[in-house]
């Protein structure tokens, strides 16, 4: 079994950015890393949860709204995947990400937080959304990353698979 690409990503040198993880077939996926690996506190499920909900509902209202395939958060809670069709590059998913995290931090509630719109409606912070997404904004505008550093991954039966 190959090794997925993203277990490849040397996580403990990753920094919060905004990164090409996958460029195939129509697709690209973007990782926004909100949080420093393994070294910040991931994002707590509530705020991301809420973060998801106002970056789904901003994305697809956007300029770029018939490109946008899915918004979601990462499973270790450290930031959130965007996939994008067209000839999207990190500097413009910066761009467009700055433009959201803006209109976040304006919001007065979050979108979709009722029983019937919503599988966890109770499980939301705006507060702590802001703060999260306020911090990643002063992150994304004065130190942006957006270059893996790579392992290589040695498999049981002696394969290297590496990606760069």
């Amino acid at each position: 079994m190959e090794v997925i690409q993203s277990f490849t990503i040397d996580h403990t040198r990753l920094k919060p950015g905004i990164y090409l993880s996958r460029d195939d077939k129509r697709f690209r996926t973007f990782d926004l890393r909100i949080t420093e690996p393994n070294k910040e506190p991931a994002v707590a499920p509530a705020a991301m949860h809420s973060i998801e909900h106002l970056m789904a509902t901003w994305f697809r209202n956007s300029q770029v709204k018939d490109d946008v395939v899915y918004v979601g958060p990462m499973g270790c809670m450290t930031g959130m995947y965007i996939v994008m069709t067209g000839d999207y590059n990190v500097l413009d998913m910066r761009e467009l990400t700055i433009q959201c995290l803006e209109w976040i931090l304006t919001q007065d509630e979050v979108p979709a937080t009722t029983p019937e719109t919503c599988g966890n409606y109770l499980l939301h912070d705006l507060p702590m959304c802001k703060w999260e997404c306020k911090r990643y904004l002063q992150r994304l505008q004065n130190d942006f990353h957006c270059e893996y550093n790579q392992l290589e991954v040695r498999l049981a039966d002696g394969k290297v698979f590496a990606d760069a």
